[in-house]
């Protein structure tokens, strides 16, 4: 299994524009195949941060999303309303434990 996490700091005076691509981003990842959750939140401590915690079955499909054009439509949208440096991380899994 593969995690990604991505911070994106927004633009106050685009948070409108940012919150629109961001729904439809989510939206329309949740559906693709191999994805096992995407889930797209602001910061309770800064609601201009954006985080995603994205799981996805395995490289091919973080590949595939990668490579969506829905995600490539976001890409191009991003720049308008970005406020700072974006942030992804990665972290392969191996195993998960349900604590609660």
């Amino acid at each position: 299994m593969i995690v990604q996490h991505a911070t994106i700091p927004i633009d106050p005076e685009s948070r409108d524009a940012a919150v629109e691509a961001l729904t439809e981003l989510g939206e329309a990842s949740r559906a693709e195949e191999g994805v096992v959750e995407y889930r797209v939140t602001t910061d309770i401590d800064d609601e201009n941060t954006v985080r995603i915690v994205e799981q996805y079955e395995d490289d091919a499909a973080v590949d595939a999303h990668m490579t969506s054009d829905h995600f490539e439509a976001f890409q191009e949208e991003l720049p308008a309303f970005v406020g700072g440096d974006v942030e992804l991380v990665r972290f392969d899994v191996a195993e998960t434990t349900q604590l609660m």
